[in-house]
């Protein structure tokens, strides 16, 4: 197993710290996979997805016909999660905005943003979240303590 990245923490280190926006926005800008939580009927659910952030920070992703398309047509309130894991400090941002399919050259600029499919096939719609909330939060993570 490699070595962590960052020190383990110390009994100074706050355990949650809230990460400010430039870093928030930065982070979102950096990963291209997150999570997407929407409302299909009287259900929440939640699916992977491969998105980029645009020119007027909105989350942007391509979908085919389905549950994602169909959830987001009757209920744009949606949330949306990325993480990642660095040795003993994670970090996780969540948005909350309202989705809506983009159409014409809104929709053809989204296909100039760096995002790589981990399946194949055809996704013709392109959604886009509006942000109206975004918090990032950065948790130092303690060694796991066995019991006996």
């Amino acid at each position: 197993m490699p070595a962590p990245s960052v020190p383990p923490p110390s009994a100074t280190d706050p355990a949650v710290r809230v990460l400010p926006d430039d870093e928030t926005w930065e982070m979102l800008h950096r990963h291209e996979l997150g999570r997407l939580a929407f409302h299909l009927g009287d259900e929440v659910h939640l699916v992977p997805v491969n998105y980029g952030v645009d020119d007027q920070n909105r989350v942007v992703f391509r979908t085919a016909e389905g549950d994602k398309l169909l959830g987001v047509r009757f209920d744009a309130d949606v949330a949306f999660e990325i993480d990642e894991l660095d040795g003993f400090r994670a970090r996780s941002v969540v948005v909350r905005g309202r989705a809506r399919v983009l159409r014409g050259e809104e929709s053809e600029a989204a296909d100039r943003l760096p995002r790589r499919p981990w399946v194949p096939g055809m996704r013709e719609e392109v959604v886009a979240i509006t942000v109206d909330e975004l918090s990032g939060r950065e948790f130092v993570l303690r060694s796991p303590t066995l019991r006996e």
